[in-house]
C-alpha cells in the first residue's frame, strides 16, 4: 500500500506545476478521499485541498489560500489524483504531500505518501 507523489520541481513566481499522487495496493474501499498537504520551513503542515474518490459524490475542498489558483482532479482508473498549481507565489513553496483518509474530507488520514519539493522562486 502506498502513494506516490511526483511533479515538484522549480517554477518562478507565477508559474505553474502539476502534482500527481497515484495510489497503488489499497483494496477498493480502504479510502474515502485523497488529499494534497504541504509543510514549509519552519510552519505547521497545511490541508491544500481534498477530493472525495466516490464516484457518486464528488467533494472537493481548497484552502483559502490557494483557491482560484489550484484545482484538484482525479483519474480514478488510473488511482490518481493531480493537484494544478498555476499562479505560484513564494508562499506556495513547501514540501507537499498526498495521503489517503478514511473520511471524505480529509480529517484522517490513513496513509501518507512521500512528499515532493516545490520550489518558487526568480
Amino acid at each position: 500500500v502506498q502513494l506516490q507523489a511526483s511533479g515538484g520541481g522549480l517554477v518562478q513566481p507565477g508559474g505553474s506545476l502539476r502534482l500527481s499522487c497515484v495510489a497503488s495496493g489499497f483494496a477498493s474501499l480502504d479510502y474515502n478521499a485523497i488529499g494534497w498537504f504541504r509543510q514549509a520551513p519552519g510552519k505547521d503542515r497545511e490541508k491544500v485541498s481534498c477530493i472525495s474518490i466516490s464516484s457518486s459524490d464528488a467533494r472537493i475542498s481548497y484552502a483559502d489560500s490557494v483557491k482560484g489558483r489550484f484545482t484538484i482532479s482525479r483519474d480514478n482508473a488510473k488511482n490518481t489524483v493531480y493537484l494544478q498549481m498555476n499562479s505560484l507565489k513564494p508562499e506556495d513553496m513547501a514540501v507537499y504531500t498526498c495521503a489517503a483518509t478514511y473520511d471524505s474530507q480529509c480529517r484522517v488520514v490513513r496513509r501518507w505518501g512521500q512528499g515532493t519539493l516545490v520550489t518558487v522562486s526568480s
